[in-house]
């Protein structure tokens, strides 16, 4: 298989399918098959953290007839507006698509409590463990207690997450019910890893640009004042756009007023 070497915008390399494999499956050309849950006839509850990785998975469900409803809980991300800036967007994208959204606690207080000790853990490392279990664990709940026979997370089709360490997480999570299911499909085969980028610039998504939690934010800093690079501004990029000062962004409704420091 040809592939290429690209630097994404933090700077990280990862590896891609060359543009002209690539072109088969963007937005324009690739014929989406149909999906086939693990239970066909169940339905899905759909963990999101974020517009950005959500926008491909939920294609992709929404076009298969899947039964879906969108979760949002995402206690780690920090500030709190922030949070509502992520949770504005999962809103905005599920209700173009027609697809339920349940708004999840941001109880922080129990999310700390669980990472304490874990705080300077790297990237990939236990205190993601920890982070994905509390987010699978709840959304198991709401599953089990509401009729939901399927679980599964957007989460997986980010390159910078470790997707074995988040299927991991939702089986277990999912194994506390004897009638909930974890489908650990890969989000990122035949092209979707690129689609999810296609769709979040075609839609204008918010982009975060680091993972959520306060240790990820300080950690991000750290890596880039070593590298000569600014630190983060919190809700001023927006895929397909040049920075933005305004947090207002036309066709958004009013996101809450964003501290852009970076700590």
């Amino acid at each position: 298989m040809d592939e290429r070497r690209s630097k994404p915008d933090n700077g990280a390399d990862y590896r891609i399918l060359a543009p002209t494999l690539m072109n088969r499956y963007s937005l324009d050309n690739y014929e989406r098959p149909e999906l086939v849950p693990p239970q066909s006839d169940a339905k899905l509850l759909m963990h999101s953290c974020c517009a950005p990785c959500a926008g491909e998975v939920l294609a992709a469900v929404k076009t298969s007839g899947i039964d879906v409803t969108v979760y949002f809980y995402n206690p780690n991300i920090h500030p709190v507006q922030e949070y509502e800036m992520r949770k504005a967007e999962d809103i905005r994208y599920c209700e173009e698509l027609g697809i339920p959204h349940i708004d999840g606690d941001y109880d922080t207080d129990n999310w700390f409590d669980r990472i304490r000790g874990l705080e300077n853990e790297p990237e990939r490392g236990r205190r993601c463990t920890v982070c994905f279990d509390m987010r699978f664990e709840r959304t198991a709940l709401y599953a089990a207690e509401n009729g939901y026979g399927l679980v599964s997370s957007t989460l997986g089709i980010s390159r910078w997450k470790n997707m074995a360490q988040i299927n991991e997480a939702g089986v277990r999570a999912a194994n506390r019910y004897d009638d909930v299911t974890y489908w650990t499909l890969n989000w990122r085969k035949q092209g979707g890893a690129a689609r999810m980028i296609e769709i979040a610039k075609r839609e204008a998504f918010y982009q975060q640009e680091y993972c959520g939690c306060v240790y990820s934010l300080r950690d991000t800093n750290r890596h880039r004042s070593a590298a000569g690079r600014p630190r983060i501004q919190k809700g001023v990029k927006f895929y397909g756009r040049e920075a933005i000062q305004s947090a207002n962004v036309p066709g958004r409704g009013e996101y809450p007023a964003l501290n852009r420091r970076s700590d």
